[in-house]
C-alpha cells in the first residue's frame, strides 16, 4: 500500500492508503503502484482512477475529475496538487451536460480573447466531469 493525497485549493480531498492510482499527465496516462520510482510530472485535466485494494476489480475503481496540476511520487506516496477535484459520485450528469452546453454557447459568443479563454476552460472542465460521470456509470452498471 502507498499513501494517496489529492489536494485542492480548498484543502485535502483525499488522504488514504491505496494500491494503485492512474493519473492523466502531459506525457500520457501513468499507473502508480507502491514502491514506484520518484517522479514529478504535470497532471492534465482528466480522470484519476483509484484502486484501493490489490484485489479490487475495475468495477470498484473510484474516479475523480481533476483540473491540471502537479504530481509528486515517491516510494511511499502519491500526491496530486490541483486547483479542483471532484469525486465521480458527486457529479450530476444532467447538470454537467447543461453546464457544458452553456460553456459552448459562451465560447461561440465570446467578444474578446479573455472571454474566449474563460469559455475554453469551462468547456474543458465540464467535458472532463462528463467523462468521469460516464466512467462511474459504466462501471457501476456491471
Amino acid at each position: 500500500m502507498m499513501q494517496f493525497q489529492l489536494i485542492t485549493l480548498a484543502g485535502v480531498k483525499l488522504d488514504e492508503p491505496v494500491y494503485e492510482v492512474m493519473i492523466p499527465t502531459t506525457e500520457g496516462q501513468i499507473a502508480v503502484f507502491p514502491s514506484h520510482e520518484p517522479l514529478v510530472a504535470v497532471a492534465q485535466p482528466g480522470a484519476v482512477a483509484v484502486r484501493r485494494q490489490k484485489t479490487d476489480s475495475d468495477d470498484q475503481l473510484e474516479y475523480f475529475a481533476i483540473s491540471g496540476g502537479v504530481v509528486e511520487i515517491n516510494q511511499q506516496r502519491v500526491r496530486i496538487l490541483v486547483d479542483e477535484a471532484e469525486h465521480g459520485d458527486d457529479i450530476v450528469e444532467a447538470e454537467t451536460q447543461a453546464a457544458l452546453e452553456r460553456a459552448l454557447k459562451m465560447r461561440d459568443e465570446a467578444q474578446d480573447q479573455v472571454e474566449l479563454e474563460k469559455a475554453h476552460q469551462l468547456v474543458d472542465r465540464h467535458r472532463v466531469r462528463l467523462h468521469v460521470a460516464g466512467l462511474r456509470r459504466r462501471h457501476r452498471r456491471r
